[in-house]
């Protein structure tokens, strides 16, 4: 069974940064685009970034970018998102999730992990 972990969530100040990990098991992991995406209470949820199977090709949503990066590494089968500058309206619950495609059609979720951004 395919399985996705995030980790490395907190309570940050604003202007700080986190890096958050998702680490996946149960398969070749290396065959899928992995997207993050976050929550925030209220709100529907919305698309954060996303990398291709290849680590060739990013996609960042228009309100992170320039701040957050995200990266894979396939022999740890495991995808990164590194958050700067954080500010508090990206204070929410982000996932990842893995599929073929880089903004929707995810077949693969994980629980997720709280991001708090305090001002």
């Amino acid at each position: 069974q395919f399985q996705l972990v995030e980790s490395g969530g907190g309570l940050v100040q604003a202007g700080g940064s986190l890096r958050l990990s998702c680490a996946a098991s149960g398969r070749t992991f290396g065959r899928y685009n992995t997207g993050w995406f976050r929550q925030a209470p209220g709100k529907e949820r919305e698309f954060v970034a996303a990398i291709s199977w290849s680590g060739k090709s990013t996609d960042y949503a228009d309100s992170v970018k320039g701040r957050f990066t995200i990266s894979r590494d396939n022999a740890k089968n495991t995808v990164y998102l590194q958050m700067n500058s954080l500010k508090p309206e990206d204070t929410a619950v982000y996932y990842c999730a893995a599929g073929p495609s880089m903004r929707e059609g995810y077949y693969y979720w994980g629980q997720g992990t709280q991001v708090t951004v305090s001002s």
